[in-house]
């Protein structure tokens, strides 16, 4: 591994180097904070909001193992036959994303009950998969109002999971 400045330069190094600069902007420095009572909710509702987004992900996690050509004959409807070919490409690579994303917040719902860093940090990587899938979509709206929004509320609460 190669050092720079005395900071690691490998992927972790990266990744906590990112989420220290979002911390700046989105608490420290963040225009308004949340209310107590309001962090307190959402730590609360995390877990339940989070089994909510892994049983509204399960249709794509089929859809990434193969059932998803059930429904292929009926593309037509959903502007499958557009005249877009690469619109297959595009739903693969969302549903893998949406896999991945559906996993980590899968793995975190225990750790939300318990309150525990490591749940908080699934939730981190979960929005950060999607962050990484509204730009590789080129998704603005998403990547700026979902993206900037998750984050927000995810480092607002990060102080109450030790």
């Amino acid at each position: 591994m190669t050092k720079t400045t005395g900071e690691k330069a490998d992927f972790g190094g990266a990744l906590k180097n990112l989420e220290g600069t979002l911390e700046e902007y989105l608490v420290k420095k963040a225009p308004f904070q949340l209310p107590k009572n309001v962090k307190e909710i959402i730590v609360k509702f995390a877990p339940y909001l989070a089994i909510l987004g892994v049983v509204m992900g399960i249709p794509g996690v089929l859809a990434l193992l193969g059932a998803g050509t059930i429904l292929a004959p009926l593309g037509f409807v959903g502007g499958m036959m557009t005249g877009r070919p690469f619109l297959g490409v595009g739903f693969i690579i969302n549903v893998l994303f949406l896999g991945v994303m559906v996993v980590l917040q899968g793995l975190a719902i225990p750790g939300l009950f318990s309150r525990s860093k490591k749940a908080w940090t699934f939730l981190y990587w979960s929005a950060l998969v999607g962050v990484v899938q509204n730009i590789i979509s080129f998704n603005v709206g998403g990547l700026v109002i979902g993206g900037l929004i998750s984050m927000y509320f995810l480092f607002q609460v990060k102080e109450y999971y030790k």
